[in-house]
């Protein structure tokens, strides 16, 4: 359920500018255009308790300048829409600024009703990271060639899978079709292994029919959803997770993250964009780019995003470019609240994608006993031929 904020809390953001811009007549600018937007005169008595305050400003040794501004959160309604008009809205298009951190009431937006606890909890997966596929290719499968394949990744002890972002409903395989010719699979494979694989079909349409959409789908026997809410809309996802017809897990793709935080100059840290925002706007599990796969992100970065998704009790979902071998560096403090997401390397494992999820559990068991990872170290198996074709 989506709560309002609480009248005596506040947003507080810190912004970054390029050198040569001033952080303190930037930060005042943004904390009066973003709010009341001038002062009229008879009027400060009034309007104080909407205005911003900038609490200070610096600039830091390679010239870049930083403030610190505070919102008073009854100026927002609660949702992330408001919540982001607010702090850059408008200011986006007068000039470069970059938000750093962004910190909002506790209980500000829409929470995920499952989290890394809850997912776990359905996969009855307790103890170790839970491991997840993406189907492959990502197009021109049909819904029987899914099912195929779903049982072989299945059968083969993968905790979950999920359609890849990019396939949407097409005439030749709608999500609905999708889930009529895999739940007889996910069914059997409950009633055989007295588990409950999870399988993240990907939300898409239009805003009033993606939410129907998701509705008949759980009515089909979906038991989770994959969505793009930089793309689809956060307030798709806020929706999603606060309607009482589609309570089901929702996983939420950095789809559009980049446009909105690749510059250095403008827009959101990724840590904000992928964690902040699906703390507070109802994701259950957030798909970011691993400094360890082969899209650019730094490690510090990736750090951010996934401890802010741990606090939260999110499940952070590291991706793209993650294989069997590179598992001992997702485990770092050996925390297990993780799902480890593997696209090609499972399916692209050289003895097929059964082997590849047998890899994974391999790659566990030898990070459990602390043995080695090097190929020479390594009995012939799944977890040596991916070694050999990945690396650790």
């Amino acid at each position: 359920m989506m709560i309002q904020s609480r009248q005596e809390s506040v947003v507080r953001v810190l912004y970054e500018f390029p050198p040569g811009v001033d952080p303190k007549r930037q930060g005042q600018n943004l904390a009066l255009g973003q709010t009341v937007g001038s002062l009229v005169p008879g009027m400060a008595a009034q309007i104080a308790s909407y205005q911003g305050t900038l609490e200070s400003s610096d600039v830091l040794s390679d010239g870049r300048g930083q403030a610190w501004v505070r919102y008073p959160s009854h100026n927002v309604s609660g949702d992330l829409g408001s919540l982001l008009v607010m702090i850059l809205g408008k200011y986006s298009l007068a000039g470069p600024a970059k938000i750093r951190r962004l910190e909002l009431p506790s209980d500000y937006g829409a929470r995920g009703r499952w989290g890394f606890d809850g997912i776990a909890r359905l996969a009855r997966v307790s103890g170790r990271p839970l491991f997840m596929g993406i189907f492959k290719p990502a197009l021109g499968l049909s819904p029987d060639d899914l099912a195929r394949i779903l049982r072989e990744v299945g059968e083969a002890g993968l905790d979950l899978i999920k359609d890849d972002e990019i396939l949407p409903d097409t005439p030749a395989s709608t999500a609905l079709s999708r889930i009529r010719a895999c739940r007889p699979i996910l069914e059997e494979i409950e009633r055989t292994q007295k588990r409950t694989m999870l399988y993240a079909v990907t939300l898409s349409g239009r805003a009033d029919k993606l939410l129907d959409s998701a509705r008949r789908l759980r009515e089909a026997g979906a038991n989770a959803y994959l969505l793009s809410p930089f793309a689809y809309g956060l307030s798709v996802m806020e929706a999603l997770a606060s309607h009482p017809d589609t309570n089901l897990p929702i996983f939420a793709h950095p789809a559009m993250a980049g446009a909105l935080g690749g510059s250095p100059d403008y827009g959101f840290d990724m840590s904000v964009l992928l964690g902040t925002l699906m703390v507070h706007g109802g994701a259950d599990a957030v798909l970011y780019p691993t400094s360890a796969g082969n899209l650019p992100i730094s490690a510090d970065t990736e750090s951010d995003i996934r401890n802010t998704l741990l606090h939260g009790g999110l499940a952070p979902v590291p991706s793209a470019g993650v294989h069997p071998g590179a598992l001992p560096r997702f485990l770092p403090d050996r925390n297990t609240r993780i799902i480890l997401n593997a696209g090609t390397g499972i399916m692209d494992h050289p003895q097929g994608p059964a082997a590849g999820v047998k890899a994974f559990h391999e790659a566990w068991a030898r990070w459990q006993n602390q043995e080695s990872f090097s190929p020479d170290a390594l009995p012939e198996g799944p977890l040596k031929a991916a070694v050999l074709k990945w690396g650790t």
